[in-house]
């Protein structure tokens, strides 16, 4: 059965951030995941998970200047030295908060050097899922749309398993947003069915405007369900911007908690 977890970048945003944990307790998650904890020190964030009781079980690798629209810096030739200083920084918080996978945005590509940009993508991703693997840790792989971020490298199913394919080893796996993949190419519950093996983790939000489920167009019932037959028994990861206030936004998943 497939388990749910808050992201708390984007649910109980209502309350200061260390607060969100008790609050996605409350509610009953079992899981939490963020896009990046690195504003807050690890061992504040480590004493919230064991007040609460939850477990964090994804967060982003550091993925450059966000305010300055980078998504990730992975591909980028010439940062390679930041890329490896933030792998090490990943791994610190990991180890404080007993994480066992962190997701890689591949970042927005330079509009010339294709050659170039795919060797250096796929010389830090085998980098990061060596270091991760030294720890028993999986290191995964997002597409993105291109709508919302123009440029990013990976927005397509096929080609972050093709990426992961490149770097060859057994610890890289893909997180299946299902609202970026819906924007890109739809087939959900097709994608699921042929490369679940392949998935590590996955995140939901309804599109058009990125809302829980039941508000939009994608019937989420019919595919949790779906991942549940299946046999898919790992975290779905609830990266959705609340219709309305968090709480009044659960009611769909009461099922799955």
């Amino acid at each position: 059965m497939p388990r749910l977890a808050a992201n708390l970048s984007m649910l109980f945003t209502e309350a200061p951030l260390l607060d969100r944990f008790g609050l996605a307790a409350q509610a009953g998650f079992k899981g939490v995941e963020m896009q990046f904890p690195y504003g807050e020190p690890a061992s504040a964030v480590a004493e919230r998970l064991r007040a609460a009781d939850v477990q964090m079980v994804m967060f982003n690798l550091p993925a450059g200047d966000f305010a300055k629209g980078e998504r990730g810096i992975a591909c980028l030739p010439g940062r390679e030295d930041e890329f490896r200083d933030g792998v090490d920084q990943a791994l610190n918080y990991a180890r404080a908060l007993g994480v066992r996978q962190m997701n890689c945005l591949a970042g927005i590509a330079p509009p010339s050097g294709h050659r170039a940009v795919r060797e250096t993508l796929v010389a830090n991703l085998r980098y990061a899922a060596k270091k991760l693997a030294d720890e028993g840790m999986v290191l995964l792989v997002e597409a993105l749309n291109t709508r919302e971020v123009p440029g990013f490298y990976i927005s397509r199913t096929r080609q972050a398993l093709d990426v992961i394919a490149d770097v060859g080893l057994t610890n890289v796996k893909l997180q299946y947003d299902l609202y970026h993949m819906q924007l890109m190419e739809g087939d959900l519950a097709g994608t699921l069915a042929r490369h679940l093996p392949r998935i590590g983790h996955i995140q939901i939000a309804n599109p058009p405007n990125r809302h829980e489920p039941g508000e939009g167009e994608v019937d989420f019932h019919f595919l949790l369900e779906h991942m549940d037959r299946l046999g898919y028994d790992g975290w779905v990861g609830c990266e959705y911007r609340p219709s309305k206030g968090t709480a009044a936004s659960l009611g769909w998943a009461k099922t799955w908690l």
